[in-house]
């Protein structure tokens, strides 16, 4: 067997009505990803549903369908190969599941697609998004301008939308000229995979050709090994079987690993039996691979969502308390001391407490402006003291930027993004 290309994974974001599913069932269509009689037959149910045109959208709904029924225990989406890579397309369908899938490190993005649609343009949440993807250290990023069949192709509507997403690019430190924008229709199938003869005037690449100019990401299998818990499954004749993407180092067979927290906050040590990607046993796996794995000593009761499975010789730390860099997004009214929303942090969700804002920062020099500021509001950034409400397993951006990144959570909205600086240890 060829030694396999190296996996590129990558986010497509926007909002709701942009046609993210749109492009991304047309890119899996025209790559051969999907083949001529699944596409007929989402055709016929998309039909059926009165929903025609939307059988392009129908196919990432099926396998997030076929994900949610836990048919499979490979969490990895389909495969689309191009020249260079093996893409994994995270779909993050409505803006909800885009928080969790992206933000609990599911789905640690090397790369995002944007996708604004062309009619309709920048929306309130394109600065959400951009933040988010700045925050949790996706430093790639192409906008897909989509739906240009709306406007007629119109080349001047393209200019627009582009000089409005520069604008925004630029607030959250993004350099606009660096960015590539591309001018598409997923519907129509211009310039996904094939290059459009409608736009003349557009010289940059389809989306396919992109893949190839995002440059390669590093595995980071130079760290410790950590393997945050997505799912749990019983499966017969195997058992308990955590499944999870591998964030950082190399796992291997016969390794002494420690789940942590686990329920105690303790840990429960145990030793790799198994591991298995895309139903092939494997000797090991590494950093960016998704797995399913059988752990000697570790039953059902002993590990959840949220756990991180580590090398037992170098395990992951519980934190009493913590320093971060938080970019406050969107919330209501303020952010004040005592204030206690959900942290999501790789796979867990605990909720933590600010028990002290140290500095507000300035996002664009890093320079402190304001020392022990009494609130915080939208776009403002800062480094806070932070105290988890339960264990809470998590590492500094300098030991392993993968598990230093979080999202705060609060009534259904992403309030901030940030990562962890400083940790005190649980003794």
């Amino acid at each position: 067997m060829a030694k396999e290309k190296p996996n590129m994974n990558v986010v497509f974001v926007g909002h709701v009505d942009a046609g993210k599913s749109t492009c991304v069932g047309r890119l899996m269509f025209d790559s051969g990803a999907v083949s001529e009689q699944e596409m007929k037959k989402l055709k016929e149910e998309a039909e059926k549903h009165g929903k025609a045109g939307f059988e392009f959208a129908y196919v990432m709904d099926k396998i997030k369908e076929e994900r949610e029924r836990g048919v499979t225990i490979d969490l990895a989406y389909k495969k689309i190969l191009t020249q260079k890579y093996q893409i994994t397309i995270i779909d993050a369908p409505g803006h909800r599941d885009f928080v969790k899938n992206m933000i609990t490190g599911a789905s640690q993005a090397d790369a995002a697609f944007l996708v604004i649609s062309a009619p309709a343009g920048v929306q309130p949440q394109t600065t959400e998004h951009l933040w988010l993807l700045r925050t949790m250290g996706v430093k790639n990023i192409a906008v897909a301008v989509n739906k240009m069949d709306d406007v007629n192709y119109d080349e001047a509507k393209f200019n627009q939308v582009k000089e409005d997403v520069s604008k925004l690019l630029k607030q959250v430190g993004i350099n606009p000229d660096e960015t590539p924008f591309l001018a598409v229709s997923g519907l129509q199938g211009d310039n996904v995979v094939k290059k459009s003869d409608k736009m003349p005037w557009y010289k940059g690449p389809t989306i396919m050709e992109q893949f190839d100019i995002f440059p390669q990401p590093e595995l980071p299998t130079n760290l410790p090994m950590r393997m945050p818990v997505q799912d749990v499954y019983e499966i017969t004749g195997i058992g308990t079987v955590p499944v999870g993407k591998v964030e950082t180092g190399i796992m291997k067979k016969g390794m002494k690993v420690k789940v942590l927290p686990g329920r105690t906050g303790e840990g429960v040590e145990g030793e790799l039996k198994t591991i298995e990607m895309h139903h092939e046993m494997l000797e090991e796996a590494q950093a960016g691979d998704n797995v399913g794995i059988n752990i000697r000593g570790v039953g059902k009761k002993d590990i959840a969502r949220g756990d991180v499975v580590c090398e037992a010789s170098n395990p992951i730390p519980i934190v009493k308390e913590f320093i971060a860099q938080i970019a406050v997004i969107n919330h209501p009214t303020v952010l004040a001391k005592g204030y206690t929303p959900v942290f999501h942090v790789h796979t867990a969700q605990v909720p933590c407490q600010f028990t002290e804002l140290i500095e507000q920062i300035d996002p664009k020099t890093g320079q402190v402006i304001k020392e022990n500021p009494d609130f915080l509001k939208n776009g403002d950034v800062a480094r806070v003291k932070i105290r988890p409400q339960g264990n809470l397993a998590l590492e500094t951006q300098k030991e392993n930027p993968f598990m230093s990144r979080f999202a705060v959570r609060d009534a259904g909205q992403t309030v901030a993004a940030g990562m962890c600086i400083e940790i005190t240890e649980k003794k």
